[in-house]
Formats: structure tokens, C-alpha cells, sequence
């Protein structure tokens, strides 16, 4: 380091000092410096896990694919280390290779997954460059207007790099990132038309393949209880869809097991056209084997690949989403992201929530998360917990 200025960045960083940092790059533009340890700044901060400093250093013009580490750690490396998964999607969406491998040819993938950074593993994997959905915002050849309408690219893109695979949780997502719902019929068609894509091209990508047909099947059910509405003429379609999409997946069997989401899931295996695929092979062969895990597991396995291990932690009721910070105050099992999930999974809730009272009452409640349940419709007032 020549500089005292270039000291403070690197000084700013490991104290994780956001407005230090600032003022050191105000006044040293060139945020790609090394230090002793031939280390550039977002290379520390990527370690860090510090995804506020990532970004003002990408802000500022750190190149993510710097690196002149001894070992070729680049900054995706040390962000799959340290396993902030918005580090590695920040990194990502700035231009960050996925495929550069280290000192003992591993990618940043590869480091996440040996150190059980399952998330940082997904996240890398499933991320798709922009420019491969920009291209079906363009009209090519004899078509006069592109497959998908040019602001619905953000959108798309973000759906696309999700790696929650539960059919609610990817429901959701389309309903909530701006535009999709409303262009459901033209979503699906890309999705497929990026599935075939991705078995045409040399090298063909089974996995990329298989998940964007997978998003294409929940967007071509949505479609269907879409029509369905048209048909009866029903008000507010766009929530109305949701929540029908949510009640059929959702819908107990009769021993309690999510039987219905099976079956939803097993029939989109059914129905992936590449038949000769060697993914969908081994789908198939553990669908049908012995005592088979469920069919959401195997579709998530498959897609995010299989995890080392996996913890006792209860996901989701209703989308699957890891670590929910809210349960029924009630039964004090059921937990949830906020209560827009509770609110989805309610219908079948309600008719096993007192059940599980019973059969929590002797268990030692878990630690109590604030929620506010001001705006939950009456019925469910205050199942929310509360300290």
C-alpha cells in the first residue's frame, strides 16, 4: 500500500466502519488496491460477510473478478466462506465468475458447500446472467414484438434466480415481483422457451433446464385457476388466484402429510418433455424408490443440490422459507415468515390448531417472537405471538 488513505479503506473495513469507509474512497477513487496480503478491499469485505461495505465498494467500482491472492480466492470465494448469501448475490449481480477455481480447483461453490454454506451454495448455482433474460425483451426475426415485455425484465430476472423451490414460496414471488401476475401466460412461454434453451446448448445445463420448466409449471397453473375466474367473472383475480394456488398445495392428507403438493409436484416430473435427461432420470428413480423423501425434497435436491446435512429447524407452515421468526401464539408449533403466510395457510390451520395445543402442552414453549397482528382479519386476531 502506498498511501495513508489506502490504509484507512482497508483500516475502515475491518473495523466495519460504513462512513469511514465512504470518506477514504472520496478521497482515493481507486477502490482496486491490494494490500500486503495481495488482497483488494471487497476481497476483505467479502470475507467479512459485510454486504453494506460490498456494495458501497462495488458502488465505487471494485472489480469483483480482481484477484492476485496467492491461493486465487477471489471475493465470490470468501463470500461463499462466510456464508452471507447477499454477499454472493450482490458479487453476482455486479459481474462476479462463478466458474474461476482456486489454488486446489474448487469454485466458490465448491468452498461454500465444504464449509455447509447450503444457501451460499443455491444462490450461486441458480444465478443467471440479465442478459440471458434481456434477450426475450427484444423481438427477433419474423416476430414483431418480444415474447416478454421489456420492464418486466428486473422481475423476471428476480424470479428466476430464486432458489426457493416450494411451490407456494414461488407462487408468492409472482405475485409480488412487479408485473409478473399480470403477465403470467407470456412468463410461462419464456420459461419454457429458456428450459428447451438450455438442453439445445453445447454443454447442455439439465439442471437450469429442469427448474425453469419447473417455474413455468406453477405459471401455467396459476394460469388455469386464472381462467377458471375469468369464466365465473370473480373481482380482485390477482389475490383470489393466490389464495386458491396456496389452498389446493397446502391441503392435508388424511394423514397430515402435504400429499396434494406431492402429487402437484410428481405430475410437473411427469410432464418435463426431456425424457432422455440424465436429472430427470435419477428424479424418477428416487420418486419411485423405497420409502421415498418427498417429492419437494427431491425437486429442491435436485435443483439446489443435496445438502451435507440437515439440521432439525422447522421451516415455513406455508412457503418453506428457512428459519420463520413467527408461530401461532395458540399451538405455539406452527410458525411462519409474517403473517401474510399465516393468513394463507389459516383454512388448514384452524382445524388442527387446537390438536396441536394438546400436543405441545407438556413440551417446553420455544422463545416467543414479537409480531404485530394489527391488520390480521378477526379470526385470526392475536395468533400471531405476542410477548
Amino acid at each position: 500500500m502506498s498511501t495513508e488513505t489506502e490504509k484507512k479503506i482497508f483500516t475502515a473495513i475491518e473495523s466495519g466502519d460504513d462512513a469511514l469507509l465512504r470518506a477514504a474512497l472520496d478521497d482515493h477513487p481507486n477502490v482496486n488496491i491490494i494490500d500486503e496480503n495481495l488482497m483488494t478491499p471487497l476481497q476483505h469485505a467479502a470475507y467479512k460477510g459485510n454486504k453494506d461495505m460490498v456494495q458501497i465498494l462495488l458502488d465505487y467500482g471494485a472489480d469483483p473478478n480482481l484477484c492476485k491472492h496467492q491461493h486465487n480466492y477471489t471475493a465470490l470465494h470468501f463470500a461463499g466462506l462466510s456464508g452471507n448469501f447477499e454477499v454472493c448475490l450482490a458479487l453476482l449481480v455486479a459481474g462476479a465468475r462463478p466458474d474461476v477455481t482456486n489454488a486446489v480447483n474448487r469454485t466458490a461453490s465448491q468452498m461454500a458447500a465444504f464449509v455447509g454454506h447450503h444457501k451460499c451454495v443455491a444462490i450461486i448455482n441458480n444465478y443467471v446472467q440479465k442478459s440471458n433474460v434481456d434477450y426475450y425483451t427484444v423481438a427477433h426475426g419474423l416476430h414483431t414484438k418480444p415474447y416478454l415485455p421489456p420492464y418486466l425484465a428486473e422481475s423476471f430476472h428476480k424470479l428466476i434466480i430464486q432458489v426457493n423451490m416450494h411451490p407456494v414460496k414461488v407462487a408468492l414471488n409472482m405475485h409480488s415481483f412487479i408485473g409478473i401476475f399480470e403477465h403470467l401466460s407470456e412468463v410461462k412461454t419464456v420459461l419454457e422457451l429458456m428450459s428447451e434453451k438450455e438442453m439445445k446448448n453445447e454443454g447442455s445445463n439439465e439442471v437450469m433446464a429442469f427448474k425453469f420448466f419447473y417455474l413455468s409449471y406453477v405459471a401455467g397453473e396459476l394460469v388455469n385457476i386464472q381462467a377458471k375466474q375469468n369464466a365465473k367473472k370473480q373481482e380482485d383475480k390477482k389475490n383470489e388466484t393466490l389464495q386458491v394456488f396456496c389452498k389446493n398445495i397446502l391441503k392435508p392428507g388424511k394423514d397430515g402429510s402435504l400429499q396434494f403438493m406431492d402429487a402437484f409436484l410428481r405430475e410437473c416430473v411427469k410432464k418435463f418433455p426431456f425424457r432422455e435427461c440424465t436429472l430427470l432420470r435419477q428424479i424418477v428413480s428416487t420418486l419411485t424408490g423405497k420409502d421415498p423423501p418427498t417429492a419437494l425434497s427431491i425437486v429442491t435436491f435436485a435443483i439446489n443440490g443435496q445438502r451435507g446435512f440437515v439440521d432439525d429447524a422447522v421451516d415455513c407452515y406455508t412457503c418453506g422459507e428457512e428459519k420463520p421468526t413467527k408461530k401461532c401464539s395458540k399451538c405455539k408449533v406452527a410458525q411462519y415468515c409474517d403473517k401474510n403466510c399465516q393468513k394463507l395457510h389459516w383454512h388448514w390451520h384452524k382445524k388442527v390448531c387446537a390438536s396441536l395445543v394438546q400436543d405441545s402442552s407438556s413440551s417446553k414453549d420455544k422463545k416467543e417472537v414479537a409480531v404485530d397482528s394489527s391488520e390480521l382479519s378477526s379470526e385470526i386476531q392475536n395468533l400471531l405471538i405476542s410477548n
